[in-house]
C-alpha cells in the first residue's frame, strides 16, 4: 500500500509560503543601492556624507556603516522617518583612513550597500595651513573681541561690587556716629523723667 501524499491544504500553504517569499525578494531588489555617495565638510575629528536615490523609490530611512581601514571594528548609523539625504560623522580621530558604505531602508528591507567610499581625516596642522589668511585673520579678530567682552563684563562687575561695598561703609559710618547723639538724648530724657530727692536733716514743721 502507497503512503498517503501530502494534502491539499499542505500544498496550498506551501505555495503561499513561496508567493509572499518571492514577492519580499522581489521588493527588495527593487531598491536600488544609494548613489554618488560623497564626502563633504571634511574637518579633523568630523565630516559629512551624502547620497542620492533613484527617483520612484520607497525610501523611508537609510543606514550607514563607518568602519577605521584595516580595523574590524564598525559604527552603524540607522534612521527611518526620514526623507534626508545626509548625515554627519563625528567623533573621528585625525589623519585616519575610514571606509563608509550607505543603504537605503524601506518598508521591505534595505537595499544593497553602496559603493564603498574611502576618505581620510586631515592633521590639525594641515587643516590650519590649509586656511586661507582671510579666515585665519577673522578667527583672530572673533577671539580678540570675545576676550575683550569678558574684560568688559569683569570690569562692570568689578566696579559694581566696588560701589556696594562703598555704600555699605557710608551707612555704617553714619550709623555708628548718630550711636553717640542717641545716648546722649536718652540720658538726658531719664534725668528729666526722675523724681527729685528729697535733702536729709531738713526742718519737719508742725502744724499746731
Amino acid at each position: 500500500m502507497a503512503p498517503p501524499g501530502p494534502s491539499a491544504a499542505a500544498l496550498l500553504l506551501l505555495l503561499l509560503g513561496c508567493f509572499v517569499w518571492s514577492c519580499s525578494v522581489h521588493a527588495d531588489a527593487l531598491l536600488s543601492a544609494p548613489l554618488n555617495v560623497t564626502i563633504r565638510e571634511l574637518e579633523v575629528n568630523s565630516a559629512m556624507v551624502t547620497w542620492e536615490i533613484l527617483e520612484g523609490d520607497p525610501v523611508i530611512g537609510f543606514a550607514i556603516t563607518q568602519q577605521k581601514k584595516d580595523v574590524r571594528m564598525l559604527r552603524f548609523i540607522q534612521e527611518v522617518n526620514t526623507t534626508t539625504r545626509s548625515c554627519a560623522l563625528w567623533d573621528l580621530d585625525e589623519d585616519t583612513e575610514y571606509i563608509v558604505h550607505v543603504q537605503s531602508i524601506s518598508m521591505g528591507g534595505s537595499s544593497p550597500p553602496s559603493q564603498p567610499v574611502l576618505f581620510r581625516t586631515p592633521k590639525e596642522s594641515e587643516k590650519m595651513a590649509s586656511k586661507s589668511p582671510d579666515e585665519v585673520m577673522m578667527e583672530e579678530v572673533g577671539q580678540a573681541q570675545l576676550r575683550a567682552g569678558e574684560l568688559i563684563i569683569i570690569v562692570v562687575v568689578l566696579v559694581m561690587w566696588a560701589g556696594v561695598i562703598a555704600l555699605f561703609c557710608r551707612q555704617y559710618d553714619i550709623i555708628k556716629d548718630n550711636e553717640p547723639n542717641n545716648n546722649k538724648d536718652k540720658a538726658k530724657n531719664s534725668s528729666e523723667c526722675s523724681t527729685p530727692e528729697h535733702p536729709q536733716g531738713g526742718l519737719l514743721r508742725s502744724n499746731v
